[in-house]
């Protein structure tokens, strides 16, 4: 890489006359600050590089202008930041706010906030003066009147200060600016995904209360059923094959309800490693609300798509990283101009030797002119990389979008199906606890075989299990549209990132 740098060494007369000022110096600092002003006025001119258009780069071709899916009856997205209070659950409320605190997906995405704020310092301090101080002592030869063996000490002030000529420092600092905002809306993006994990396990484990009582249940009836079928084979009015069958039958219960049990071992097992609540501590506290499934408040998604996408802070995230993507390609352009800075400094002089001593002072300013001349084209290469990244991101946003528009549809499509599937699963349920009634009373009368009165008792636990599996599966859906339109998340949400971090280890030796 060659580039050209020029001094530029103003005429006197550039400025208006001041030949009536009384002292040399004054003009000549005069002088320096018309040319300090004419040169500010050069900055901020011309800002290179597309400027960003939200409208146009984050429409995507064929998006849908209204919902598919059928929409559920209740109120709008305007209250989904209260939602998991709804639940009228203090548990779970305490649940989803220990795991977001253990989170590590959160914690990793406070630490690029971190990192990002700490970008954008750096990019508003790069348009920025830049102040720094220098000392030196010497000892060495000096011709003055003659070879004289002196010391020489000195200490400057200096100070530089690049001018924006072209808008790349600006585009820079509006590049850091938005993977800020990118990287806290990825925060808030966690935040909700950690919530409804959360209550998903927690939905998981009432239900899990439920087929498990399912199971002890359905086991302690194939028991008494193995027991007086027992009795009727040793006094001749059953066949041994039937008491075994009976047994065997038993048997397949108790080792139902020990798996459905381990089950829910692993669902606590699972709130435990999301929570780090104290295992012992959980249980009692689970123990207050056996088996009844959360309530979720229904809601409606009456927004148009485009509306609803832009409450999702993942879309939102992307839609940053366009944004930064976009002012890089300025960065790159700008690179290839002409750069404009402002140097000077100002410090003592000091010279002795044992013959003299000489003291003074030292001062300059003035502009410097950097031109790029040749590169080899990397400056060239580092543009269409810009570009290239650019159409990435955007490739990247309108899958977001896409992606985000299915996840709505498919968890409105599933709850729409498992409303009905629910009217059809309870009536089955009802209709098969009748008939395994009846069939244990003809059975207990020996109006039934022991396969008759197994093959329903099969039916009707399958029935119970159906219709337990649809109603954990219609909350799981709730909490998925919950997680689909954004979680109430809204541009500028009160719920903000943590600002303070652990000190980092330079800090910490700094303070020792």
């Amino acid at each position: 890489m060659s580039s050209l740098k020029i001094f530029l060494i103003l005429p006197t007369k550039w400025g208006p006359d001041l030949t009536d000022l009384p002292d040399f110096r004054v003009r000549k600092i005069a002088h320096l600050i018309v040319t300090f002003a004419s040169l500010l006025a050069l900055t901020g001119c011309m800002t290179v590089g597309p400027d960003f258009d939200s409208e146009q780069a984050t429409s995507v071709p064929n998006q849908a202008e209204r919902w598919i899916a059928a929409q559920p009856h209740g109120a709008s997205l305007t209250g989904l930041n209260a939602w998991w209070g709804q639940f009228n659950d203090p548990l779970l409320l305490e649940l989803i706010d220990a795991a977001q605190r253990q989170s590590t997906s959160m914690a990793e995405a406070a630490l690029r906030i971190a990192q990002a704020r700490a970008l954008l310092v750096s990019r508003y301090a790069a348009a920025l003066p830049d102040v720094s101080a220098q000392g030196s002592v010497s000892r060495g030869t000096t011709i003055l009147n003659a070879i004289t063996l002196g010391t020489t000490s000195q200490a400057q002030v200096q100070a530089s200060w690049e001018l924006d000529l072209f808008g790349g420092l600006q585009r820079n600092s509006q590049a850091a600016q938005a993977r800020l905002t990118s990287e806290v809306a990825n925060w808030h993006s966690a935040r909700i995904s950690v919530a409804a994990d959360t209550a998903n396990h927690y939905n998981n484990y009432r239900a899990c209360e439920q087929l498990q009582a399912l199971a002890e249940g359905d086991a302690a009836s194939r028991e008494a059923t193995a027991r007086l079928t027992n009795q009727l084979a040793a006094t001749g009015f059953q066949a041994p094959a039937n008491a075994s069958l009976a047994r065997a039958s038993a048997a397949e219960g108790a080792g139902r309800a020990v798996a459905q049990k381990a089950e829910c071992d692993l669902t606590v097992k699972a709130i435990v490693a999301m929570t780090g609540m104290a295992e012992g501590d959980l249980r009692a506290r689970l123990t207050g609300k056996s088996g009844q499934l959360p309530a979720p408040i229904d809601f409606a998604v009456t927004q148009i798509p485009a509306q609803v996408l832009s409450q999702r802070p993942d879309v939102a995230s992307a839609e940053q990283q366009l944004v930064a993507a976009n002012a890089d390609i300025g960065v790159r352009i700008a690179e290839r101009l002409p750069r404009l800075a402002l140097t000077g400094n100002i410090g003592p002089f000091n010279f002795s030797s044992s013959d003299a001593s000489l003291n003074g002072g030292t001062w300059s300013l003035g502009p410097s002119l950097t031109l790029p001349l040749f590169d080899a084209g990397r400056r060239a290469a580092n543009e269409d990389t810009a570009w290239v990244a650019y159409q990435t991101a955007e490739t990247k946003y309108r899958s977001q979008v896409r992606l985000a528009v299915k996840e709505v549809e498919d968890a409105l499509i599933t709850l729409d199906s498992l409303r009905i599937r629910d009217e059809d699963a309870l009536l089955a349920s009802q209709g098969y606890h009748v008939a395994l009634r009846a069939t244990q009373e003809k059975y207990n009368f020996g109006l039934a075989s022991v396969l008759d009165l197994e093959e329903t008792r099969r039916l009707s636990f399958n029935a119970d299990n159906i219709l337990m599996g649809i109603r954990r599966d219609h909350v799981n859906a709730w909490i998925a549209l919950y997680r689909a339109v954004g979680g109430g998340w809204q541009a500028g949400d009160l719920v903000q990132p943590p600002s303070a971090f652990p000190k980092t280890t330079n800090d910490q030796k700094g303070m020792k």
